[in-house]
């Protein structure tokens, strides 16, 4: 499982000095959607698309992606991943 963090954004937009404010009255952002990028909710790709664009930024400089660990092991455990011989042919 996967959890989607929108932290960089919020960081993003203090470098650009770009407001909520303003995405909201000048660029037609929805309040809703500044508020599901607040609690960390989804948001579809076309809305990541839309404030990169207007920060001039990249998709890593408005969320992050943290995969969650399973069965206790640790973040980055390499036998977390299948390997590839695991994998099903196609």
């Amino acid at each position: 499982m996967h959890i989607v963090k929108y932290d960089r954004l919020w960081e993003t937009m203090r470098k650009k000095k770009v407001t909520q404010y303003r995405l909201i009255k000048y660029y037609n952002v929805s309040a809703g959607q500044i508020g599901r990028l607040k609690k960390n909710m989804y948001v579809s790709t076309h809305t990541i698309e839309m404030l990169c664009t207007i920060l001039g930024c990249s998709v890593e400089e408005v969320m992050e992606v943290i995969r969650e660990p399973q069965d206790g092991r640790k973040q980055g455990d390499s036998d977390t991943m299948p390997k590839p011989q695991d994998l099903p042919e196609t």
